[in-house]
């Protein structure tokens, strides 16, 4: 979707990660004895729910934490409490991320993700995206209080998304991941984004649930492209998918 940048924004990444590889290679910081890998430039990991990517995401920050003092870690988080259940959901990872990341901050961030990573990422600065399917769902889809005025046009919308052999989702989907991967082609620091695979099971019935599984699909696509390495999470496992040097 986006042509790749200048090398040089790359490399200027590159050494931003490599303060905490030394440390980092071979060693189990703190994760239960499961050894991590170098920290990549950027990461994307992906799995289903409950796979265990916040948990990799979470130790690969504690693990750019322990390798030097002066190293930072902020996590974007994009969820927003729609209702009760989503509330509590949210204030338990909170909960959870201060006890086994104590030194992380997080920031709230649910739209303007681009413009998130820019304002937090630097060279001693490790960003963690919490994550890009919520992301992707605040941008498609309409506000509450819009729901009423949608909810007529539901059914002619399902049968336009079925007619058409264009995404519906395409024109917001692509002005909003373009921005997202110039950010992370050119993020001054490391980067770590989380994110749903949602596309191995049934094929759902209503046509803008499918819409919504090829955009979301779209988007782990270009987001994989960009970054150094991808990571599929299967209980609580990592499979390397990518790994560029």
């Amino acid at each position: 979707m986006v042509a790749a940048h200048e090398q040089g924004g790359a490399a200027r990444v590159g050494s931003a990660a490599s303060a905490g590889r030394s440390s980092s290679a071979g060693g189990t910081s703190g994760t239960g004895g499961a050894v991590l890998p170098r920290l990549a430039r950027s990461e994307l990991i992906l799995g289903g729910q409950k796979s265990g990517k916040s948990r990799r995401a979470e130790r690969l920050a504690r693990q750019w934490l322990e390798a030097n003092p002066s190293h930072r870690a902020v996590l974007i988080a994009t969820a927003q409490p729609w209702d009760s259940e989503m509330r509590q959901r949210i204030q338990r990872h909170q909960a959870d991320r201060a006890q086994r990341v104590p030194g992380m901050v997080t920031m709230e961030e649910p739209l303007q993700l681009a413009q998130a990573i820019w304002q937090h990422s630097a060279p001693d600065t490790l960003v963690v995206v919490d994550c890009l399917t919520l992301w992707l769902t605040n941008c498609l889809m309409p506000p509450p209080a819009a729901g009423a005025v949608h909810g007529a046009a539901d059914a002619d919308a399902d049968a336009a998304a079925d007619s058409t052999s264009n995404n519906p989702f395409a024109h917001v989907q692509q002005a909003q991941a373009a921005h997202l991967l110039i950010a992370i082609e050119r993020a001054p620091g490391p980067l770590v984004l989380v994110g749903n695979e949602i596309g191995l099971g049934v094929i759902p019935l209503g046509a803008q649930v499918r819409a919504f599984v090829d955009a979301l699909g779209t988007l782990n696509q270009n987001v994989a492209a960009a970054c150094q390495r991808v990571t599929l999470m299967a209980a609580g496992l990592p499979l390397t998918l990518k790994d560029a040097p």
